[in-house]
């Protein structure tokens, strides 16, 4: 196996405009020249000018595509629910054969990596351990590491920063398709960081060349970088959807509405049976760090309470620094379960691919956190529960970080 990452010198940024992807420094570098390459992207694999990867492939001097690749939601991401697996096709535009990872399978196969001398990775990660991109990253790597496909992972930012690092590791007999490794739910890291820690530390195998961007920093957000945002997935429209993501994707665990079928998904959270005002007031007592909870009455167009009016509320970040999204998640859960103990439920398998654990234990990683909101434990309590394994990652990551 080996481990290469072509990196540039760090970099303090004067302007957000310094920053290059490293779609942009592989193909100007001239490294595929003469080869025939596949790529994992979807349709948020774009440069700074909106120009798609598969693209700039194409147009590539001296570059053969082979294949596209598509994760959760499709290449194209028009598959709007979790759980609904794309098929195989064509791409019609570039007439190479189009292969879905979220179908049959969720790693390419030996005739699907046939004839292809490098596999090229471009995915938008939005930080959160439960994000299935990461995993389709993973599955490639082993698959490609199996059947001597060199690959080389193209970084992009972390969206909600590369500094904080937040939540409980996952704990070893939980692992689904939303959590194969045990690292916390908010990760601090870039995509091809992940990709050389899992490579390395849990042996996938691989040939792999990470290609870092040149001109980002650890404490960036989206927004600082200078790149057109364009949505990752169906239900993460916006940063302040990807702010919020790791705590209120727990939602997912429960049969609270997490604002899917609305305009804020992840930002939007109740539930029939809640009023409003009381709730938010509630929430807004704990004082928890850089967040308001803002009074909020929606109906869901579809998912769980379509067409029924939910009471909760919106959650607006105000200090991103200071926010807590793990926290807040977890403290949102147990307050609409001290609100009405006999109406909140836990949602019941299956739920991505796993038929027997309940939803919220793979989500969360273990089943600490059902333990905790159902014996109220004070949300204090919880956050120092995770201390230990957050410090520890912080130590186990730092040889995969590739910027200060």
């Amino acid at each position: 196996m080996t481990d290469m990452t072509t990196t540039a010198a760090p970099t303090r940024m004067t302007s957000a405009a310094t920053v290059r992807l490293g779609s942009d420094v592989l193909l100007t570098s001239g490294r595929l020249r003469g080869l025939t390459v596949g790529v994992v992207c979807n349709h948020a694999s774009v440069d700074r000018g909106y120009a798609h990867v598969v693209d700039r492939l194409a147009g590539a001097e001296g570059v053969t595509l082979g294949a596209i690749f598509g994760p959760q939601h499709g290449f194209r991401s028009d598959v709007q629910d979790n759980m609904i697996e794309t098929g195989h096709a064509t791409d019609d535009a570039r007439r190479v054969p189009l292969y879905s990872l979220y179908s049959e399978t969720r790693e390419p196969t030996a005739a699907m990596l046939s004839g292809l001398d490098a596999l090229v990775i471009d995915l938008q990660d939005i930080g959160a351990r439960i994000y299935t991109y990461i995993y389709t990253m993973a599955n490639c790597l082993r698959a490609c590491g199996r059947h001597g496909v060199p690959v080389i992972v193209c970084d992009r930012p972390n969206p909600i920063n590369g500094a904080d690092v937040e939540g409980a590791r996952l704990v070893p007999g939980n692992e689904s398709f939303v959590g194969l490794y045990p690292i916390p739910m908010r990760h601090g890291m870039t995509i091809g960081e992940l990709a050389r820690f899992f490579n390395e530390q849990f042996g996938l195998g691989a040939s792999l060349e990470v290609v870092a961007m040149e001109g980002w920093r650890r404490d960036m957000y989206a927004d600082a970088a200078g790149l057109p945002w364009v949505m990752p997935s169906p239900n993460i429209p916006t940063l302040d959807t990807a702010i919020v993501y790791p705590g209120t994707v727990l939602f997912e665990g429960t049969m609270l509405s997490e604002g899917r079928g609305t305009t804020r998904p992840f930002e939007l959270v109740g539930a029939p049976w809640i009023e409003a005002e009381r709730f938010a007031r509630d929430m807004n007592d704990l004082g928890l760090a850089g967040v308001h909870f803002r009074p909020a009455v929606f109906e869901p167009t579809f998912q769980k309470h379509a067409k029924q009016t939910c009471g909760g509320c919106q959650i607006h970040v105000l200090d991103r620094d200071a926010f807590r999204p793990v926290l807040t998640g977890a403290a949102l859960i147990r307050m609409f379960r001290l609100h009405d103990p006999q109406q909140f439920a836990w949602r019941q398998p299956p739920y991505e691919y796993e038929h027997d654990k309940l939803p919220i234990d793979i989500l969360d990683g273990s089943d600490a956190l059902r333990r905790h909101v159902e014996a109220g434990t004070p949300i204090k309590e919880m956050a120092d529960s995770w201390r230990e394994d957050e410090q520890a990652f912080r130590t186990q990551r730092k040889p995969y970080l590739l910027y200060s």
